[in-house]
């Protein structure tokens, strides 16, 4: 899966998810990208903000997000989502059904699935992002 930054004639980005680049040169070329906003098509892709740094040569190395503020961002990351969502454990798939359909009320969920059940769901319409949990340290 990959994510680029697009971009509509009318000026507004959004975010395109696709299985890879190949996937959405595509769909650009069958002219199914189409502008969530305003529905228009000659979409775009914007330049990434993503990088990896190297240590090619000191300047780039001294660039380079040190290996403790990447893990704070994690930390902060995983808390986040630890306090805003409700964790439905097994239940996930489930839950996001029952939400798409209208038996139960929108919220942020957090939980797992297995590869079954996030087919069925991508087949359903149902957006989701699987991220990493980072295991909190035990020595905090």
């Amino acid at each position: 899966m990959i994510v680029f930054d697009l971009q509509c004639p009318e000026g507004h980005t959004f975010e395109g998810w696709f299985d890879d680049s190949l996937d959405f040169e595509k769909q650009l070329k069958s002219d199914l990208l189409t502008c969530p906003v305003c529905e228009s098509t000659g979409i775009s892709k914007l330049p990434s903000a993503f990088a990896i740094g190297t240590a090619a040569s000191p300047h780039q190395a001294s660039q380079a997000l040190p290996a403790e503020a990447l893990a704070a961002i994690g930390k902060k990351m995983c808390e986040f989502v630890e306090n805003n969502f409700d964790n439905v454990g097994a239940d996930f798939a489930t839950e996001a059904l029952k939400m798409r359909y209208g038996v139960s009320k929108q919220r942020n969920i957090r939980g797992y699935s297995t590869e079954k059940e996030e087919k069925m769901l991508k087949d359903e319409g149902i957006d989701f992002l699987k991220i990493p949990i980072i295991e909190p340290d035990p020595s905090e």
